[in-house]
């Protein structure tokens, strides 16, 4: 029996996501096995009695503690898909077949993570890819809440608000209070955070309309075979937002707006670089590194990160952190 990885994901045995599978959707499996490489759900491949694969996630155990913007967040993936399946079809997203509070089954899609397409001689393929990642983006980034429809996350009472500039303090408002809640010591104080926010609202409020956001577009998330790219997944913790937010990811640990000629731009412009950004947006950028370490600071407790990998993570996100937040108080003060 597996153990499972964070105090997040429940264990399960063949038999026993068998039946749940059974009982939630109505599905039979003949086969089925853990998947790796998640620390929030527990993830599970099944092969079906009519031969179609599955991918099957469910939720954290009743009563587990999450991080505020993590309530509901199985449900939150169903509603990703099918937005984007409606909205933009020409990006690649598994179909949904099940989906309740805290159950989702979805099509397998094909390929491998991206994250596997390293090493000498696959250059060219993952250039490829991210390249088509970036058009992925660009239509993704088409799909809005509308005229009336509010910033940042849905549903469950997540941080949200009418303004870019409102969901944004927000949503980092409740990773400042998780980290508070968690004991979890950050180099920049919680109120300083705040204020720096404050100190660039005329960055964030050039932000009007409220694109769908992946959020979570590292190389683990995106699918791939033979240079191409076929499927974006994990998208649980999708916002309405800054499109500009989805270039973190692709790029973390380092900054897309010192990547003039990545790929993804590339392919997000629809041609060849160098591209630039503006003062204001690389202002967000920068916030929005800031926003994300903080994230994974903060949810090292919750995920059982501890030891060595707690203080490697911490230890490689810190300078990174205090760079972005050293930054963005000299361009405040030009």
């Amino acid at each position: 029996m597996p153990n499972a990885a964070s105090p997040t994901q429940r264990t399960f045995t063949a038999a026993g996501l068998t039946a749940l599978l059974r009982e939630r959707s109505g599905l039979t499996a003949v086969h089925c096995g853990p998947l790796s490489g998640g620390t929030f759900a527990a993830v599970w491949r099944a092969t079906l009695d009519d031969g179609r694969d599955v991918v099957v996630k469910v939720g954290p155990p009743a009563g587990v503690p999450l991080l505020r913007y993590e309530r509901g967040v199985i449900a939150a993936e169903a509603r990703y898909y099918r937005t984007v399946a409606a909205a933009t079809p020409l990006v690649p997203v598994p179909p949904v077949l099940h989906a309740d509070d805290d159950v989702v089954v979805v099509g397998l899609l094909p390929g491998r993570p991206l994250t596997e397409l390293t090493g000498p001689g696959h250059e060219d393929a993952a250039a490829a890819v991210r390249e088509q990642l970036g058009v992925a983006l660009r239509h993704l980034h088409t799909a809005t809440a509308g005229q009336c429809g509010h910033f940042g996350y849905s549903g469950d009472g997540r941080a949200s608000g009418p303004t870019w500039r409102a969901a944004f303090t927000a949503m980092t408002a409740d990773l400042l209070a998780d980290a508070d809640d968690w004991g979890v010591p950050l180099p920049v104080p919680a109120g300083e955070v705040l204020a720096t926010i404050d100190r660039h609202a005329d960055a964030l409020d050039e932000v009007e309309r409220p694109a769908l956001v992946h959020f979570d577009l590292w190389d683990g998330n995106v699918l791939c075979e033979g240079g191409r790219l076929t499927g974006l997944v994990d998208g649980e913790r999708y916002f309405w937002g800054d499109p500009l937010y989805d270039f973190v990811s692709p790029a973390i640990g380092r900054r897309m707006e010192e990547l003039p000629d990545h790929p993804v731009l590339r392919g997000y412009h629809g041609r060849p670089g160098p591209h630039g950004f503006t003062g204001t947006q690389r202002r967000r950028l920068m916030l929005y590194r800031l926003q994300l370490a903080i994230l994974m600071l903060a949810e090292m407790p919750s995920r059982g990160i501890v030891g060595d990998e707690a203080r490697q993570r911490h230890d490689w996100l810190v300078p990174l952190l205090l760079a972005d937040h050293r930054d963005l108080g000299r361009s405040a003060t030009m």
